[in-house]
């Protein structure tokens, strides 16, 4: 393959174009006068290989021409940050990317590869544009990088035909890195901001509500475009003026006068009054005295201008308005009709003529169209006074001419209906803007009744000039009676009616193109593609007027973003960039300013978003139903990241609540990785913070700041904590050892009533079901308003320490003297065995019943027996109870915490039970 492009002889040149179809005309073209084309297969089998033999500027060469398929290479994050779930969203704001080839670009790249390395030059036929000049020097990478020593050219034309492609070859240029600069930037800003605003409002909302838009909703991506949110912007906006409208009554005045020559319609020059009295007294003065005197009769010539030559934006409103193309759809068959040779480059901003367009030739090759030709032949003649130099709309990209036929046609065999349409409008459009204005004869005349000033006017066409061409267009005449200054005359008719204000309309497409231009959102090559993503994404809907309305995705999204103050569906932040990326392509910024300072600032709004998430959620719930599904996705997008995972190595682990709603340390590839830290029940509130760990590895580790409920830990813990899940800080281990981890407390956003069965699940860390346990005594067997422990008896009997029910042996509180309740332990390793503990949350009294006879400092006996036992005071004496440590046993009594192992000293606050803790205690809230 290789072979042909080391044939022939002369300098051998490789040409590049944009698509097969250029390629194929630029050779076509080039080759016409130098005896044969030949054609053979590349590596891609739709991107052939043209030779032919040329010269350029005198110089023999051998011409290779074939193509790409627009941009041959992609921007995207490296591996690591690929996956939804491998990091926090907020990196993506500074992860390594970078461009590469794609898989179904790499045959496009080995025929590049393999017939640059025998050429000497080459030449790139790249659209000339921005986006062009970036494909440009893609392929200047890839050709470079086999043959460093090639000389690099750049062939500037804007139109599929003879003289321009000419006139392109023998003056090369050379490449605009500026222009290739701006369009990295705005990859890779879009790249950025689009992905790391995607990923958070599709995690966080997605699986959260019910999204009806398509049957499977799990597959729906709720994308941000730094472009597509302004655009939709525009829509919400305008449907909420019209939501918000109240239509308001108000009065006007009609007068008119029928004469021999015709009727003239006044219109009152107030306008209209909201005022109804006013209204009704103004015009009982004009009904008591109805005179009208004639005051001012004016008469001008009037003109009415043809457009200024056709741009982009033009071509889209207009075809939109003229024939209901979307402007996707109108960039498709324009695209269709310049590849084919029929118009000049369709995408510019340029909307004057060099002086350098010779404008007589364009017009002459149309004179043979059977409508039009005759219009175009009066053109050309000299005494018609027709032609007119078109005007100077002011504006020019300074790389492409306005739209224009480039070559004649009647209609070919192969156009749809919008083919010939758009060619017609851009040849009858071209033919206008060259042709003299239309000129009327306006009449204004003005009548005054009792003061009040009235208004009509008539116009006569005395020549339509562009109009006779211009179709799309009309200027119409309406005659009045003849009037004289100071003639008077009695009404016809005097009436006072009403009305009522009414909302403007739902943006059109026009409209809304005509709103991305002036914000400058987009370009005049990309603004159709926001506009179609509104549509493809399920945030707006086109009815059949062409207007659009925002979905209640969309609206509600707005709405989100709205509410939290930070206006990233405003056209002002993507308009700043914009700016600054032409500023790029003019080379008075440079790429990595502009990046930086992009960035910088959409991260902050990132970060501040998701601060704030609560308002997208608020707004998704006023027109979805929650979802029951799992929200395992939505606390991904809030989660924190705390650490690399040490795991998978892959992803990091970041900080979120479980579905059950308590926090824990979990990694975000899950479901592949499951490494996770359950963090201790009691927590009510913890933060992640930008303090670093010294001394856990992998790192950075940084330190939580935990908030934990008071009542739920003991008393010589503090409740607000700076700690570290990476396994150094010891204040963790133990609380998650004392509290377990994941909720215990079943009241908790139900009441106190709770039923028994969800206590005891929830406090069982084994899985052992004890459905009719007593929420006292932990027994079954006896139901909890039953519990002998909670039954009283008379004073008498407990003064004696016997149960009044059972007889047992009741042991008193050595503190209060309050009977002790028996209770047994429900934990792995001392579930079965009973003890003692005094009811008053004021005392710490304890004993196990077998420990009795063990007990010193007390004796036990039968009825009126007391033991003088409780455990040792905590430390300091802090907390509920720290009063009984100065009668302290000597034997210590033991804490059963909530992993079953005892703990020295500890026990539950509320109801003094080592077998639980104070977050599950059933006494808890009674």
């Amino acid at each position: 393959m290789s072979g042909g492009g080391r044939g022939g002889g002369g300098m051998k040149v490789l040409h590049v174009a944009e698509k097969p179809s250029v390629a194929k005309s630029v050779a076509t073209i080039l080759s016409r006068n130098s005896g044969g084309l030949r054609t053979r297969e590349g590596r891609s089998r739709y991107n052939k290989i043209f030779e032919f033999s040329y010269s350029i500027n005198g110089r023999p060469c051998h011409m290779l021409v074939t193509s790409v398929t627009g941009h041959l290479m992609e921007l995207e994050f490296q591996d690591r940050y690929r996956k939804w779930h491998s990091c926090d969203p907020a990196d993506l704001f500074h992860a390594p990317v970078h461009k590469f080839v794609p898989e179904d670009k790499l045959d496009i790249k080995r025929t590049l590869e393999e017939e640059a390395r025998w050429c000497q030059w080459l030449v790139l036929w790249l659209d000339c544009d921005r986006e062009g000049e970036n494909i440009a020097f893609e392929v200047i990478e890839v050709c470079t990088a086999v043959n460093p020593h090639l000389t690099i050219k750049r062939a500037h034309f804007s139109a599929l035909i003879d003289r321009e492609i000419h006139e392109a070859v023998q003056r090369l240029v050379e490449p605009n890195k500026c222009f290739a600069d701006a369009v990295d930037a705005r990859q890779e800003i879009d790249l950025r901001i689009g992905a790391s605003f995607t990923r958070f409002q599709t995690m966080l909302l997605r699986d959260a509500f019910v999204i009806d838009f398509t049957t499977d909703d799990r597959n729906l991506v709720l994308s941000y475009g730094p472009c597509q949110f302004p655009t939709l912007g525009f829509v919400v906006e305008r449907y909420w003026e019209i939501q918000a409208h109240e239509p308001e009554e108000f009065w006007t005045i009609n007068c008119s006068h029928k004469s021999d020559e015709g009727i003239a319609t006044f219109n009152w020059m107030r306008g209209h009054l909201f005022d109804y009295t006013c209204a009704v007294i103004i015009y009982e003065m004009c009904v008591q005295e109805p005179i009208a005197t004639v005051t001012k009769v004016r008469q001008q010539e009037k003109l009415k201008y043809p457009p200024y030559p056709l741009n982009t934006i033009e071509l889209e409103k207009r075809a939109s308005r003229f024939f209901r193309m979307s402007s996707e759809h109108t960039m498709k068959v324009a695209e269709d009709l310049y590849q084919a040779g029929f118009i000049s480059y369709p995408r510019t901003e340029t909307d004057s003529f060099s002086q350098r367009t010779d404008l007589h030739a364009i017009v002459q090759e149309q004179q043979r169209h059977p409508v039009w030709g005759p219009y175009a032949q009066q053109l050309l003649e000299p005494g018609s006074g027709l032609w007119r130099n078109p005007g100077n709309g002011g504006h020019d990209d300074k790389a492409h001419p306005p739209i224009h036929p480039t070559k004649f046609s009647s209609g070919e065999s192969g156009w749809s209906q919008d083919h010939h349409r758009l060619y017609e409008l851009v040849v009858r459009h071209f033919l206008a803007c060259v042709s003299q204005p239309a000129v009327g004869a306006e009449t204004n005349v003005e009548i005054d009744i009792a003061g009040e000033l009235f208004s009509a006017s008539g116009r006569a066409i005395l020549a339509k000039n562009y109009l006779d061409v211009y179709r799309f267009e009309s200027w119409g005449s309406s005659t009045i009676p003849t009037y004289v200054s100071g003639q008077q005359f009695v009404p016809t008719s005097l009436t006072l009616d009403s009305g009522v204000t009414r909302p403007p309309p739902l943006l059109s497409e026009a409209d809304l193109l005509s709103c991305m231009d002036k914000e400058g959102i987009g370009t005049d090559a990309t603004m159709h593609d926001h506009i179609k993503k509104l549509l493809d994404r399920f945030y707006a809907t086109k009815d059949s007027n062409m207007r659009f309305s925002p979905t209640n995705l969309g609206e509600a999204l707005v709405m989100g973003y709205d509410d939290m103050g930070y206006k990233l569906w405003k056209p002002y932040l993507r308009a700043v960039m914009e700016r600054d990326m032409k500023a790029v392509s003019e080379g008075t910024k440079s790429k990595a300013e502009v990046l930086t300072t992009s960035l910088q600032q959409m991260k902050a709004c990132f970060v501040d978003a998701r601060l704030n998430k609560v308002k997208l959620f608020e707004a998704m719930a006023v027109f979805f139903e929650r979802s029951n599904r799992s929200g395992g996705d939505e606390q991904h997008a809030a989660g924190e990241v705390v650490r690399p995972c040490g795991l998978c190595q892959e992803s990091d682990m970041v900080l979120r609540r479980n579905r059950d709603g308590n926090f824990m340390v979990g990694c975000m590839g899950y479901p592949q990785c499951r490494n996770a830290v359950w963090l201790p029940g009691s927590l009510s509130e913890a933060v992640v913070t930008t303090n670093i760990c010294n001394t856990c590895t992998p790192g950075p580790v940084y330190m939580i700041q935990f908030k934990f409920r008071p009542l739920e830990i003991p008393p010589n813990y503090n409740a607000n904590h700076l700690g570290c899940i990476g396994g150094c800080d010891e204040i963790l281990r133990q609380l998650i050892e004392i509290c377990g981890t994941g909720s215990r407390m079943p009241a908790r956003g139900r009441g106190s009533s709770a039923p028994a069965s969800n206590v005891q699940q929830s406090n069982s860390r084994h899985g052992e079901a004890r459905r009719s346990a007593c929420i006292y005594c932990h027994q079954t067997g006896h139901s909890s308003s039953d519990c002998p422990s909670q039954v009283s008896g008379s004073r008498s009997a407990q003064r004696r320490g016997m149960n009044p029910q059972s007889g047992e042996l009741s042991v008193p509180c050595s503190t209060c003297g309050t009977p002790c309740i028996l209770r047994t332990a429900n934990t792995a390793n001392n579930r079965g065995r009973k003890f003692y503990s005094c009811q008053s949350q004021e005392c710490n009294f304890f004993v196990w019943e077998d420990n009795l006879n063990n007990v010193t400092g007390g004796n036990v006996q039968r009825g009126r027996t007391s033991v003088s036992a409780s455990n040792t005071s905590r430390s300091g004496g802090r907390g509920r109870g720290g009063r009984g440590g100065s009668r302290a046993a000597t034997a210590t009594a033991t804490f059963v915490s909530a992993t079953g192992d005892p703990v020295t000293g500890r026990r539950c606050f509320v109801c003094g039970d080592p077998s639980h803790f104070a977050n599950v205690c059933p006494n808890r809230g009674s």
